[in-house]
């Protein structure tokens, strides 16, 4: 199962760079210093453009306008790079459905808007997605472990929306762990894909995608 980007970190607005890679607003925490930052918007996009393993610090370095040798001073290696958004973005997706999960409602109502949030957030931040959805194995030992048990914790979540609404009678659920894997993999489908120059906003899909899957639960109308 795979995820997207930032975490228990403030969303900012956006800089030269971030406008440089087609004005998705990078989430990078206020107080890593821009030089770090920068460096983080150009392996984005360097991974995104190229896969991790054809992309060299070099190539990082000079998308963000630095040396090689700058490179370094913020990050040892690309996968520490790498690590770091992964980390951001896994610790994002826990919290925007931990968000839905513990919210008012219905079981059915915070399934709704677990998947509306979670695709929003996809296909707003479509770039910044692809490369921790699709990178993930490049990851070091330690690092991977590490994010798989961030991935396990989102599963979970999920899990129990759909456990609770099984339980009340307003989802007809045969395989709960399964299902809670096939409505995190829809809605992660979506950075593979959108386009904002596209037909749907992101709000739009986001509505779309939660009409699907609690028909795909079985929720009661």
């Amino acid at each position: 199962m795979v995820f997207v980007l930032t975490g228990t970190e403030k969303e900012c607005g956006m800089s030269a760079a971030e406008e440089k890679s087609g004005g998705e607003a990078m989430p990078w925490d206020e107080v890593t210093p821009e030089a770090a930052r920068r460096l983080l918007v150009a392996a984005v996009e360097a991974f995104a453009e190229r896969g991790y393993h054809a992309t060299t610090t070099r190539d990082i370095a000079g998308r963000a306008g630095m040396s090689p040798a700058a490179l370094y001073i913020h990050y040892k290696t690309k996968e520490e790079l790498l690590h770091r958004i992964s980390r951001i973005g896994h610790d994002k997706a826990l919290e925007i459905l931990r968000a839905a999960a513990d919210g008012d409602g219905t079981a059915a109502e915070r399934l709704a808007d677990a998947v509306r949030s979670f695709v929003r957030w996809h296909a707003e931040r479509h770039t910044t997605a692809r490369v921790v959805q699709y990178e993930l194995d490049a990851l070091g030992p330690e690092h991977r472990a590490e994010i798989i048990e961030l991935r396990r914790e989102s599963d979970a979540t999920v899990r129990r929306i759909l456990e609770e609404g099984a339980a009340t009678g307003e989802f007809d659920v045969l395989d709960v762990s399964g299902t809670a894997v096939a409505v995190l993999s829809l809605c992660i489908d979506v950075s593979r894909w959108f386009n904002t120059q596209g037909r749907r906003t992101a709000d739009e899909i986001g509505v779309l995608y939660a009409d699907l899957v609690l028909r795909m639960v079985g929720a009661q109308k």
